[in-house]
Order: structure tokens, then sequence, then C-alpha cells
């Protein structure tokens, strides 16, 4: 017999393995003597009562129990494999290399950015001296955003495939085990990288190749197939298929691809600002209590709610983080969040942004399917204007936004570029203010304090997804207009997270050699 049984375990004892095992083969009502297994399943904080707690939910059986399975990764290429090529490198296109690999396919993969460890340099000059280099940024570079933008692996798409073996095959790569129990697992951007390193190892000593410096700046279509595709303007490279996975901030992909016919579509997002508070702030809301247990992790919230037809909510919550500067064009500024994997900054930041459709973005109708890509472009734009020029970001106390007042002080935050006051209430597009005016006033009754002097708005928040959408089969995963494209991930506008992103990308190259062996 095998039963699932929820714990609950006060937080000091979260990581005693042995109380957890006795608690939860008591609670099952087996026979002791008859036990034979006993595995926990996942972990998660509850923090609603006045004394949070850990759940666990743990499998115990009376039967005998496999061992703990191990992740298997068998690649089957040879030299003489097929090609799979691939354009980007951040988890669409690392995990559909992988997949590739093991389907019997060389994967070729291209980035326009530098490798994880040369992208530090231009990180540092972005943050200290505000200087964007547009190809190797937050954004761009071996492992995509989420590589030096936190790594939280949230997912809501576990219909679309199998998330347990991507987070297996992370774990297989270096990254800590317990992701495969935590409710909401996290890498944290210290560690990220030497498991995107150990990924492209694991595609170099397989027999496929991996290019940084190697921007994707043309594709040759032909009686509506692919016919070819151009890196760095001068390597022509024939191949009559091409995966596509290059991330949700690759502007000039899209304008590319408008050009050679195939079909794009404009899509809604998400825009707003970064709100942040110092981490007790949250702690105390959220645990109830005026110190955090030293057993307990920094706290996080998810918070949303609908006006009018249209979403506002929380996105990318970084407890313990600092906010970023995840601008890829000069003379703009895009803010993002991140956390290291200790997640112990004494600052809690979130994205705080309002749906934008079609209704918003009318102003730019003439620029047809980028309008909304217009739109966007605009808000970062004018936040760089705002905050002075270089990668200072335009802020406001969240009480001051409510009151329409420019605030005369600001407080501390772990913005490093600095921040200057300014009147986000008129910079921001009315249908962005008044939408956050109203839901952070909502948010402020659901979390008593979270409106606090020193929560502090700062802008623009602007890359929640892509504005853009390269239209695919829902079968073969294939461009509706162009034969051997496989758009995937998040720049194609079918993910919204490394998980989800990863799983597209397998699914992507599975669909890449379905259609392959078919040819």
């Amino acid at each position: 017999m095998i039963k699932e049984v929820e714990i609950a375990v006060e937080p000091s004892l979260s990581r005693d393995e042995e109380s957890i095992l006795k608690k939860a083969a008591k609670t099952s009502g087996l026979p002791s003597d008859e036990i034979k297994s006993i595995r926990i399943r996942k972990r998660s904080i509850d923090g609603r009562s006045k004394i949070p707690v850990y759940r666990f939910l743990v499998m115990v059986s009376t039967e005998d129990s496999p061992d703990e399975k191990e992740t298997v990764f068998n690649p089957v290429t040879r030299k003489d494999s097929p090609e799979c090529y691939i354009i980007g490198s951040g988890p669409a296109g690392l995990f559909a290399a992988l997949r590739a690999l093991e389907l019997g396919f060389r994967p070729i993969v291209f980035d326009r950015g530098k490798d994880v460890r040369a992208r530090r340099r231009d990180l540092r000059n972005i943050m200290q001296e505000g200087l964007v280099n547009p190809e190797s940024n937050y954004c761009f570079g071996e492992g995509g955003a989420g590589t030096y933008s936190d790594g939280k692996l949230y997912t809501r798409a576990t219909k679309r495939g199998d998330t347990s073996r991507i987070l297996e095959l992370m774990v297989l790569h270096g990254a800590d085990p317990e992701i495969l129990i935590d409710s909401h697992p996290h890498i944290g951007s210290n560690k990220l990288p030497k498991m995107v390193e150990a990924l492209r190892e694991t595609i170099i000593h397989n027999g496929g190749e991996v290019h940084f410096n190697s921007r994707f700046t043309d594709i040759i279509i032909n009686d509506n197939k692919v016919e070819s595709f151009i890196i760095n303007g001068s390597n022509q490279i024939k191949s009559d298929s091409l995966l596509l996975a290059t991330g949700h901030s690759a502007r000039d992909v899209y304008y590319l691809l408008n050009r050679a016919g195939i079909s794009i579509e404009a899509k809604e997002f998400a825009a707003g600002v970064r709100i942040e508070h110092p981490q007790p702030v949250i702690d105390r809301i959220q645990y109830h209590s005026e110190e955090r247990s030293e057993f307990l992790p920094a706290a996080s919230y998810s918070l949303s709610c609908n006006l009018d037809g249209r979403g506002v909510y929380s996105f990318c919550m970084c407890p313990g983080g600092i906010i970023v500067p995840a601008t890829t064009e000069p003379d703009t500024l895009v803010l993002n969040g991140m956390s290291v994997s200790k997640r112990n900054s004494p600052f809690a930041n979130s994205g705080l942004v309002v749906t934008i459709g079609p209704n918003e973005w009318k102003k730019f109708e003439g620029e047809g399917v980028f309008a909304g890509l217009r739109y966007q472009s605009e808000l970062e734009e004018n936040s760089f204007r705002a905050g002075g020029g270089g990668q200072s970001a335009p802020a406001q106390r969240a009480v001051d936004f409510l009151n329409s007042k420019i605030s005369a002080d600001l407080p501390l935050t772990s913005y490093i570029p600095g921040i200057k006051s300014a009147p986000l209430h008129e910079i921001l597009p009315s249908e962005i203010s008044t939408y956050l005016h109203r839901a952070l006033k909502q948010f402020g009754s659901k979390m008593r304090g979270f409106l606090t002097a020193d929560a502090l708005l700062l802008a623009t928040e602007s890359r929640t997804s892509s504005p853009i959408r390269v239209p695919r089969d829902k079968t073969t995963f294939m461009s509706i207009s162009t034969k051997g494209l496989f758009p995937s991930g998040e720049g194609a506008g079918y993910a919204g997270g490394i998980i989800s992103a990863a799983i597209d990308g397998t699914k992507s190259a599975e669909a890449f050699a379905k259609w392959y062996s078919g040819k």
C-alpha cells in the first residue's frame, strides 16, 4: 500500500529529515513494522496562520520501492548526424539542443551575446557606468535573461510538458536537488552560470557546437521554405530548417522576420513599475511577526486583481533581491529583479504591471503589427529621460504616487545605478498610472502595511513578455507561413519564464525531429 500524507512541521525542524519521516509514518496510520519506504515529494511554506509552518507531501509505502530513479540523459549523436540549427542559447535554445542530442541530431547553436562568464564585464558596466552593450547585457548572452536575473523556476505550464524532466536535467548539470521538491524552486543568479556552462559542455562533448558573438542577421526564404540564414551579415549557412529561440527582447529579429515575409502578429503584454520594500516589511506582513525566524526564508508575495476586465498583478517577485537594469538599447531604461541563492538582500522587489492591448497602442496603429512594440519602446525611452540619462531610474514613494505628489526625498534602494525623484503619476501613460493607482489601494487592503512610506516605485518594468508572436501550427510547431521554421520560447510568444521556455524548446526539437524524419 502507498499513502501520500501531508504534514505540517515547525520551521526549526524543516531540515530535520528524520523527524519529518517519523511524523509522516505516524500520520499515515500504516503499521510501522510494515513501512518500507518514505519519500518527501513536495515542500512549501504556509504563512496563513499566525505561526508559519512548512508543509510536506510525503509518500509512505509498505511495498518494496525501487531505488530512486536516476536522471537518464542518453545522447545518440554521431559525427555524421544531421544538424539541427538553433538561434539563441537561452533556456529554449539550450534545452532544444539537449533534446536534439537525444533524438540523434547534432545541435549547432548561435547566440548574439557572449558566453556566461564574459557577460559579467558588460553587466558591471551597465550597473556601475550606465553603459549599454546592445549585444551583451542582462537579456542577451549565454543562458538568456534568466541567468543573471534570478533563476526562478515557477511555472503554470504543466499542461505543456514535463516540468520534472527539466528540473531533473538541471540537477544533473549542477543545480541543487532541492529544486525537485520545493513548490517554488529557485536557483539564484550566483549559481545559474555554472549550470549553464555545464549544459554547454554537454552539448559540445556530444558533438554539438555553440557559437557566441554570432548574431542572426537574415533569413532567406524561397517558395515559403527556409533556404538559408545569415550570421553576422556575411556567414551564409545553407539549411532548410531553423529553430528560432531568440528571447522576448530581440526586437530586431521581429523586423527581420517581417521583411522576409514570415508571418508575425501583435499580442498583449504587460507593463508598469518595480515596487521595492525593505524585506523586513514583507516578512512582518507575511509571517505575522515583528522579526523573521532564522529558519524561515525571506518572505514573498503574489498579488493580482481584475479592474474593468484588465489584469493588474505582481510579476517576478524577488524576496531578498535587488533591482537591475535590463536595458538592451542605448537611451532606454528597463528594470528587472533578481536574487542570489541565499536571498539575503535587505530589500524585496516585484514587478507591478498592467495588461496592455490594442486599445492602449492605438496611437501607434500606423506601425501595424509593431504598434505594441513601439508602445513598449516609448515607455522605456520616457523612463530614460525622466531618470536623467545613464541608467538612473525615475522613482517615487508609493504613497506620493497615490497622492499625485513628487517625493521630496526617497528611501534607500537596492538599485545600484541610482534613482531620481520623478512624478511617475505623470510620466506613465494614464492607462497604466490609473490602474496602478486603483490596484495599489486594493493590494494595500489585502496586505496591511504594504503601502508603507518606504514602499518605492521605480520605472519602467516593460519586458514581462514579447509584444509580438510568431504564429505556428499547434501540432507541428512550425511557422504557419514558412516551412522549416520552428519559432520557440518567449521570443516567439509561447512561454513565460525559464521552465516554460525550456519545455517549449524541448517540444520544438521533437517537432523538428518528426518533420525531418518525414522529409
